[in-house]
């Protein structure tokens, strides 16, 4: 499957110099459209890229400031979900392609341009809840209580604890003489 590319995502780093860059990158729908199955649809803010290139490897410094539009999994309202974070993603420079962590990657050494979208869209996704809720639900307490679970065991001693075989009863007292 062949992923499409926006070019303003696009850093030629091949022409860089071994000094620090900076870069700004708006974040609309475009970039949420790339990817089949987004959690998001809606959004939009900017992402402030500093890229500090040295002739083994790149640090970048990734500032997001987005609002994306999040569907409440209570009411199924949309609502504004402000994100706000910073990561570090360093690159270093090698023989090949790979990923050394979820923060290091190695790439080829005579790469001549990054496309930076799809870690701006990864950090974007993994900062949106699990639960995803309105902001009039904040500091309510969830609806339905934790259920807790026994087991059928626990139910037939308690309920019957006069029916037990005299088979288990011999079990046990072997068990305790231990």
């Amino acid at each position: 499957m062949t992923q499409k590319v926006l070019r303003e995502f696009q850093i030629d780093i091949f022409n860089l110099g071994l000094k620090q860059h900076e870069f700004e990158f708006q974040i609309d729908r475009r970039l949420f459209a790339l990817y089949e199955h987004s959690l998001v649809e809606k959004g939009s803010g900017k992402c402030l890229l500093v890229l500090d290139k040295s002739a083994t490897m790149m640090t970048l410094h990734f500032n997001i400031d987005v609002t994306v539009e999040l569907i409440c999994d209570r009411s199924l309202d949309p609502f504004d979900y402000p994100i706000n974070l910073e990561e570090t993603l360093i690159i270093k420079f090698g023989d090949d392609n790979y990923s050394l962590s979820e923060d290091v990657i190695v790439i080829k050494s005579d790469t001549a341009t990054i496309d930076v979208s799809n870690y701006i869209y990864e950090y974007i996704s993994l900062a949106i809840p699990l639960k995803k809720l309105h902001p009039r639900y904040e500091g309510e307490e969830d609806e339905q209580p934790d259920l807790i679970y026994t087991s059928q065991e626990e139910e037939t001693d308690t309920d019957n604890s006069e029916e037990v075989d005299p088979r288990w009863e011999a079990l046990k007292k072997l068990k305790g003489k231990k």
